[in-house]
């Protein structure tokens, strides 16, 4: 650490993607660290990419509930996402659909076996811009991510997110008005965290349809056009402290 703590400490600035890596490496010792936020397509991913035809895919085998969980990623260990599987048997009437794959899916197959669970397999493109904006909760259980782009392509597509309360998902979610944060550490590892926040989306169609527009806005601040911007006025002040040391 110590090598690499001196490396980094050579350069005139260390940029991080979150707070909790600024806040982190700052706490080891690392100096002039700054905040870069990522950028996400906002015209790839859009609210008027949702559908009926998609949401019907997503839905799979249970056509007739009446809500919509979506994941998309990799399924790996490191999702956790197996913490959803108490979400589903709190609310009977609710769907999961698991878009993505990985080396995890056989042992997560077992996992959700006899929940109301489709594994959507691998999509992209305006297929997978389109499974963001037909489902009505994205869940994002994982307590180890430092940043979340997945997060932020379903809040440009005007889906409201569940995150964990930790590393670099707080920069993004706004509780309660883009989405909604739950507590990972609780005693009972963030169950009854995440069944709450799943429900208080849920059982108000007013706040859900809210939570869609303010997550659209949240992710217009975060386009790529701002993140370009923003690294671009980086550069010039950082070229600038080198020419005033001359």
């Amino acid at each position: 650490w110590e090598l690499l703590k001196a490396a980094h400490n050579q350069a005139l600035l260390n940029l991080c993607t979150s707070t909790a890596m600024v806040e982190e490496l700052e706490s080891k010792g690392i100096k002039r660290t700054a905040l870069w936020q990522r950028g996400v397509d906002t015209e790839t991913f859009k609210p008027e990419f949702r559908s009926q035809k998609m949401r019907n895919k997503l839905l799979g085998k249970y056509p007739d509930k009446n809500s919509l969980l979506i994941y998309v990623g990799r399924l790996s260990a490191e999702k956790q996402i197996e913490r959803i599987k108490p979400v589903l048997e709190e609310i009977p009437d609710a769907c999961l659909a698991l878009v993505g794959d990985g080396p995890y899916r056989n042992q997560l197959e077992k996992i959700f076996e006899n929940t109301q669970t489709n594994f959507i397999g691998y999509l992209s493109g305006e297929e997978l811009a389109s499974a963001y904006a037909s489902g009505d909760i994205f869940l994002f259980p994982s307590s180890t991510e430092t940043l979340g782009l997945v997060l932020l392509e379903a809040m440009a597509a005007g889906c409201p997110v569940i995150g964990a309360n930790k590393g670099g998902i707080p920069d993004i979610i706004n509780d309660g008005v883009n989405g909604c944060l739950y507590d990972p550490d609780g005693v009972d590892q963030g169950k009854s965290s995440l069944i709450e926040a799943t429900k208080k989306i849920l059982n108000n169609n007013t706040k859900k349809e809210n939570m869609r527009i303010e997550a659209r806005k949240e992710s217009e601040k975060w386009n790529w056009s701002q993140a370009t911007l923003q690294l671009k006025k980086y550069y010039e002040e950082t070229l600038k402290e080198v020419q005033n040391s001359y």
